[in-house]
């Protein structure tokens, strides 16, 4: 349901015709529809298709041109729940009821459309300068080709998140428009790519890849494979989490979708996320892994990676330039470059 959602009642192929028949029904048995019908036919219409439109703004997904096959769209200038935006519209529409007939009462609406409408505007300026700083500082990384994207974090613009994916994984690590003024840090965090290329051709997989852009997480757990959406949450709590496969011998056997419901902690993180809008971290705590320990851009690798494979006594001063751009992601992910790609990156990096 997740991947039909924001489908054809999203559609601007559809809404149109939706659109008609409700102008032509309304017309047919509504004196105020027939006093004003081409009025009202483009409000209607504009009623309709501004809400995939603005849904569009959200990383979630708006398949704006179903049914046609194409990626759903995500903007992602905006979190999915933005007080900042709602609260223009739901001002003007409170003095347009007191003010009732009055001139006046036009005049606040078009101000609240004009504000909003700003402020979208100001949204994807944002968007534009923190990808500014991630390229950079994923260039650094050698990840400059790495597909990748940036959110809001909950409630605000000013702090962001970006997640760029890894053969191994993905790193994640946030930016305030506000506060920071050095080389944006990242978190490394795996995944089981092994698991996941065994999985991939699984229709449930193929299609949570096609939705989501194939940034996902793989993780196989209590002898199920569970894929996290990267785009709604953070590290570890993920919005949707879905058990597509279960273990069967040394393979995988693909099982009906069944959404998971883990313990919820992002809550907890509130206040701290409020203080790092404006407040830089220290550049000792920049740069560090999964687990908290510090980063270090030389990697002594002693590591089994994913396939099985070890590389002894392997020391590196970069990552591996074998990133490949968006286009060819789930090729990585999925191990269909010659074979699984082996882990062979360092568990954290920093770049100064």
């Amino acid at each position: 349901l997740m991947t039909v959602h924001r489908s054809f009642s999203h559609s601007l192929l559809v809404l149109p015709l939706l659109g008609w028949l409700i102008w032509w029904l309304c017309k047919r048995r509504g004196k105020r529809v027939a006093a004003a019908p081409r009025r009202w036919f483009w409000a209607i219409q504009a009623a309709l298709l501004t809400h995939p439109l603005l849904d569009a703004f959200t990383v979630y997904g708006t398949q704006l041109l179903w049914p046609l096959p194409t990626q759903p769209v995500m903007w992602s200038s905006v979190f999915i729940i933005d007080p900042l935006y709602t609260v223009w519209l739901l001002a003007a529409c409170i003095a347009a009821f007191f003010l009732r007939e009055k001139p006046a009462a036009q005049r606040v609406l078009v101000a609240g459309l004009v504000l909003s409408t700003a402020y979208l505007g100001w949204s994807l300026v944002a968007k534009a300068l923190v990808e500014r700083e991630a390229g950079r500082a994923l260039a650094a990384m050698g990840l400059g080709d790495a597909p990748r994207f940036s959110v809001p974090m909950p409630f605000n613009p000013l702090l962001w998140r970006v997640v760029a994916m890894t053969p191994d994984g993905f790193v994640e690590g946030e930016h305030s428009l506000v506060a920071d003024t050095r080389l944006l840090a990242f978190r490394h965090h795996g995944s089981d790519v092994g698991a996941l290329a065994r999985a991939a051709e699984f229709p449930a997989v193929e299609r949570l890849a096609w939705f989501n852009h194939g940034f996902m997480k793989a993780r196989e757990r209590d002898g199920r494979l569970e894929l996290s959406d990267l785009r709604m949450g953070a590290e570890p709590d993920y919005t949707f989490v879905f058990a597509v496969a279960e273990r069967d011998g040394a393979a995988w056997r693909a099982v009906r979708p069944e959404q998971v419901r883990l313990p919820w902690e992002a809550t907890r993180r509130l206040g701290g996320m409020w203080e790092r809008i404006w407040v830089a971290p220290e550049a000792a705590q920049a740069g560090t892994d999964s687990g908290g320990r510090p980063a270090s851009i030389i990697s002594s690798a002693r590591r089994t990676g994913t396939d099985g494979s070890r590389s002894d006594g392997l020391r590196m001063k970069a990552l591996p330039q074998a990133i490949a751009g968006p286009n060819i992601h789930m090729g990585i992910i999925a191990g269909k470059l010659n074979g699984v790609m082996p882990a062979t990156t360092p568990n954290a990096w920093r770049a100064e």
